[in-house]
């Protein structure tokens, strides 16, 4: 990742992840959720990418994604990210929206990597059940589909605002069972190798 760091636009990418954790509530604490979640889904996205063995480009790009994925969540209210119960359909009308928020906020950034299409995709699925715009398949980029399974390993291994952590064996679970169908075998499989036999750790 040291290589990210010359990149003349890292202040502004670094910038921009802080304006959505500053946005968080528990921004103070060292176990904040949002701060936590977003470098440690970017880290494990990194780690992915490496283990697939991705161009050096791709794993940049995937690591800067990682970095923004949730850059669109600064339109949702703060009231509605740290609800601690069940949100209703409209609060999760709103979350879904940040997908479609973040590229906007991003478009008119000249990264070198996809970085918009990347943070526009990274909720969508194999199956098509995915949003905002439904694709499947291959028509999710390859970092997105990287992204996606960083970001649902990272959320159910970690606590959130609505429940405390599921832990790492049931967020493995999860993309297993779902193989193929939410998410990229390749990609699952490469995630499985890096935290069970690599040692990766999500901190």
């Amino acid at each position: 990742m040291s290589e990210i760091s010359i990149f003349f636009g890292w202040g502004t990418i670094k910038a921009l992840a802080s304006a959505v954790e500053m946005r968080d509530p528990y921004s103070a604490m060292r176990d904040s959720y949002t701060t936590g979640h977003i470098r440690k889904v970017a880290k494990l996205a990194f780690a992915i990418a490496e283990e697939m063995d991705l161009p050096k480009v791709e794993i940049e790009g995937t690591y800067v994604a990682g970095t923004l994925h949730d850059i669109g969540k600064i339109y949702v209210p703060v009231e509605i990210l740290n609800k601690p119960g069940r949100l209703t359909e409209m609060e999760m009308s709103l979350v879904k929206d940040h997908s479609r928020v973040g590229p906007e906020i991003l478009k008119e950034i000249e990264f070198p990597w996809p970085v918009a299409q990347i943070v526009r995709q990274h909720h969508e699925r194999m199956d098509g059940s995915g949003y905002p715009q439904g694709l499947s398949g291959e028509e999710i980029i390859l970092e997105a589909r990287i992204l996606a399974v960083a970001d649902v390993v990272e959320a159910m291994a970690s606590r959130r605002p609505n429940r405390p952590s599921l832990g790492m064996d049931k967020a493995l679970e999860e993309i297993s069972h779902n193989k193929g169908v939410l998410y990229d075998p390749q990609v699952v499989d490469a995630c499985s190798q890096v935290i069970n036999e690599k040692g990766f750790v999500l901190e």
